[in-house]
């Protein structure tokens, strides 16, 4: 496959030299802006969940908006069960159920998703991260 991890990619077209045979990040984790890790290798698992995000942007923008967000669907997702699991992230404050993920160094965002009814999921989006 010559998807690129940095496009959005369709269903079931993760690229396979991220992911081991278990089904665990195989390379870190990182922030797109500025390089920070998010994951270190073997602490996630692939999960394929439909879930829209809003645009990347400053943290301060975010769920801010006149109920016109403009983002992407995006099915590839890094699920992590445990939020003391991340290396370094951040997390917006409540918008509906949902709080957004973020980078904590440069506040970038959102890379991922969690739902404030499912205290044991948190998911990154593969096409708003780098892997190294």
């Amino acid at each position: 496959m010559d998807d690129s991890n940095q496009t959005s990619s369709p269903e079931g077209s993760v690229d396979p030299s991220l992911v081991s045979e278990d089904g665990k990040n195989v390379k870190s984790v990182l922030c797109q802006r500025c390089s920070s890790k998010v994951l270190c290798p073997g602490m996630a698992v692939i999960a394929e969940k439909e879930l829209f995000l809003p645009s990347m942007r400053k943290k301060t923008s975010i769920g801010q908006s006149d109920g016109s967000l403009d983002g992407d669907t995006l099915t590839a997702h890094w699920l992590v069960d445990d939020m003391y699991t991340f290396e370094n992230v951040g997390f917006t404050k409540d918008v509906g159920k949902v709080k957004y993920l973020i980078c904590a160094d440069c506040e970038i965002g959102p890379i991922g998703w969690h739902c404030l009814d499912d205290k044991k999921s948190f998911y990154v989006a593969l096409d708003r991260v780098n892997h190294e």
